[in-house]
């Protein structure tokens, strides 16, 4: 049944990534149509973040009273209703409004089937779901851009929001499948454990900076891409739409081969491998040169495919696997106050002091992703050595 069940998740994962870049890839046309100051897509992203921050740290409890199957399919249809919302928004409040069930069933999504990929499949499986995530996020900017040129940027939304409408009824038609799988499974019940209780793991504090780092990255470039190319490098905004998709074209591709690189190459040096190339991008897009552009967007977005899910599925091994869902989804909700947080920040120094920071807040994001992620394994690796010399003195 765990095979039977992977297609399903598959999907789910490609509903994830769909609407993810759609705000940043339609907001130069939204600033041009309603003259509102380019920060305020920050606000949005804020009310989205802060959603899924709230179901991210609800998701153990949601996970425990109504199964992983139940919480995806009914997180996956609270953001087609966002996103719906988001279609027949004609003005900034309505956008607002529309934020808040899409950032809850974002992050819904996000932790229950994370953990649940982590404790049931192995890490290849990971970064091809992963690689789902970003066929969704690749396609989409390219959905907005054909919007964009054809019509209207709300017709970008509306046609994404279809397509999770589908997405859902799909979910919902698989519950039975889920309820199997976990029984064959024999899976053990997750601990329920208070937010001080967690943050007092040592290694946790770690990996929760390093989410809060990796996030913050991906969704500045994401969100920002578009303006950075359009209003600072003077890309024509439909070009610099679809050139948005660059980035999580990187991640799907990266996520592809990623899942067989993880046959020789254990999770630690995968999250290395990829910051590699993140530093590679970032400096790519300082160069002045047009052409060096779309390398670099490709670029940052290969070295963000291995480096959130190698954390995720080392999670249960750092920590356990009767604590994972309750540290997956405080990771989660860590990692979204990253999104929450620095997006808005660029756009307030983008408007006040230039869109030139761009690249620069990404390679100060890394610096300090490298550095927590280096102490993580430091404690954790060092946790392990312990738990095997008391073990070979107890033989």
């Amino acid at each position: 049944m765990a095979s039977l069940l992977l297609p399903v998740i598959y999907l789910a994962f490609i509903s994830l990534g769909l609407p993810d870049p759609l705000l940043g890839a339609a907001w130069p046309e939204i600033c041009g149509e309603w003259g509102t100051p380019a920060s305020w897509m920050g606000m949005v992203s804020m009310i989205i973040s802060a959603g899924t921050i709230f179901s991210s740290l609800m998701s153990e409890r949601f996970y425990l009273a109504f199964g992983p199957g139940k919480v995806t399919a009914f997180s996956v249809f609270l953001t087609a209703a966002g996103l719906f919302g988001f279609s027949f928004s004609s003005a900034f409040w309505m956008l607002c409004v529309a934020a808040v069930p899409y950032g809850l069933g974002a992050g819904g999504v996000d932790s229950v089937l994370n953990n649940y990929v982590a404790l049931h499949y192995k890490a290849r499986h990971m970064s091809w779901l992963h690689c789902m995530w970003g066929v969704g996020c690749s396609a989409g900017p390219l959905i907005m851009s054909a919007a964009i040129s054809g019509s209207h940027w709300n017709n970008g939304y509306l046609t994404i929001a279809v397509m999770q409408s589908v997405l859902t009824a799909i979910l919902l038609l698989s519950l039975p499948l889920w309820k199997k799988t976990t029984a064959e499974a024999s899976e053990k019940p997750a601990v329920k454990s208070k937010l001080i209780d967690i943050l007092k793991i040592p290694g946790v504090k770690e990996v929760l900076i390093c989410f809060f780092c990796y996030c913050a990255l991906e969704s500045v470039a994401g969100n920002w891409a578009a303006s950075y190319c359009s209003i600072y490098r003077g890309i024509p905004s439909e070009e610099a739409a679809g050139w948005a998709s660059l980035m999580y074209i990187g991640i799907t591709i990266g996520r592809f081969l990623s899942g067989f690189v993880t046959f020789k190459v254990n999770d630690r040096n995968m999250i290395r491998l990829g910051q590699i190339f993140v530093g590679m991008g970032a400096v790519l897009l300082l160069l002045p040169w047009r052409t060096a552009l779309p390398a670099g967007l490709i670029l940052v977005g290969f070295g963000c495919a291995p480096i959130y899910p190698s954390i995720i599925h080392e999670t249960p091994s750092n920590f356990g696997k009767e604590r994972s869902q309750g540290i997956i989804g405080v990771q989660m909700a860590f990692a979204y106050v990253g999104s929450l947080a620095v997006p808005p920040l660029f756009g307030l120094l983008a408007d006040h002091i230039s869109f030139s920071l761009f690249p620069w807040i990404l390679g100060g994001l890394l610096v300090l992703m490298v550095w927590m992620a280096e102490r993580l394994h430091h404690i954790t690796g060092a946790r392990q050595e312990r738990s095997d010399l008391e073990l070979k003195r107890a033989r």
